[in-house]
């Protein structure tokens, strides 16, 4: 008998892919980081984010305690890298932070002690709360405009990838598309990927936030650059795989930052927001990837290659061509 194919939206092909019982982020083992390298795998970033952690705290008035979440923690390497760094750099800020890490799949052996492991943010943080690559896996829905110009639904089927046209948006989906992702007149075969899901995620995240600061970090575009043919892809061992959603591989689609912007701000609540990008925010923190003094070679040959290796890592965190061009949405409350 031929197989029944089972046609879905991508949202949903998303969810079970990425979240069931099975899914990829659900699976024990290495985790993302055997799948693909992120900022947080980079030793360089950890200082960066203690050093915006440093400016949050000041901004704050130094307060009692002091929350550093990291949200979509993958096995916690930034989480326990800010925590590291700043126990170095600022011992009396060390001793007024609580870190936690959030991710759904279990708590990593060797995580620092420091380092609590939860499976959502906690209310009421007072410090940064801190999104690496974590709205880019929120679920989406994708359209597509179809032969007639039509804008629909694309379906896929989980088990191959395979798509078709589907159901023309709903009312809240086509306004959403509107406003920030217009296909009209666009052509057949235009592509958007509907961010409502990313929209509403960040939103819930910034309402864990009593004071402070929230950032996200991803792959991103704004209104003036939407990619005609979308985002959406696939990632494993390392390599951009095609979007194949049967829990194999990680499911990907950049994110219109601007909207999740829009979606938080609002005057009268105390919350602002900033775009940015990784190279100019890293860069204002005071990273970025100039060699040390070849003098220094003869002085201080150790000194030298130690300034040499962070020079190497703080260039690809700036590279405008690579992790450089991330963007950076920053959400001020009450702060």
């Amino acid at each position: 008998m031929t197989p029944v194919t089972e046609w879905v939206t991508w949202r949903t092909a998303m969810e079970r892919a990425l979240y069931g019982d099975d899914g990829f982020y659900r699976r024990p083992g290495a985790g993302p980081a055997a799948h693909f390298r992120t900022s947080a795998h980079n030793p360089v970033f950890a200082e960066a984010v203690g050093r915006l952690l440093l400016q949050v705290d000041e901004r704050l008035g130094h307060p009692d305690r002091l929350d550093f979440v990291d949200l979509a923690a993958g096995r916690g390497e930034l989480a326990a890298g800010v925590a590291e760094w700043l126990t170095t750099r600022s011992p009396d800020t060390a001793a007024r932070l609580r870190t936690i890490a959030v991710d759904l799949g279990p708590r990593p052996e060797g995580l620092p002690e420091t380092v609590a492991w939860a499976a959502e943010a906690p209310d009421g943080i007072v410090g940064l709360l801190f999104a690496n690559e974590w709205l880019d896996n929120v679920v989406c829905d994708v359209a597509e405009v179809d032969e007639d110009g039509v804008v629909r639904l694309v379906e896929v089927d989980p088990a191959t990838g395979a798509e078709r046209p589907g159901a023309p948006p709903d009312p809240a989906q086509r306004a959403w598309l509107a406003r920030w992702w217009p296909l009209d007149g666009a052509g057949p075969g235009a592509r958007a990927e509907l961010g409502l899901d990313r929209d509403a995620a960040w939103r819930s995240a910034v309402g864990r936030l009593e004071r402070g600061l929230a950032v996200a970090v991803d792959y991103s575009h704004t209104a003036a650059s939407r990619p005609r043919f979308g985002t959406l892809t696939g990632y494993r061992d390392g390599h951009q795989v095609p979007p194949v959603p049967d829990g194999s591989c990680d499911i990907t689609a950049h994110v219109a930052l601007d909207a999740c912007a829009a979606a938080v701000a609002a005057p009268s609540s105390g919350v602002g927001t900033v775009l940015t990008t990784q190279r100019e925010h890293l860069r204002d923190l005071g990273i970025s990837g100039t060699r040390p003094d070849l003098s220094q070679a003869s002085t201080d040959p150790l000194g030298y290659l130690r300034g040499l290796s962070r020079a190497s890592a703080a260039a690809e965190l700036t590279d405008p061509d690579g992790l450089g061009a991330f963007g950076w949405l920053l959400t001020f409350s009450d702060c």
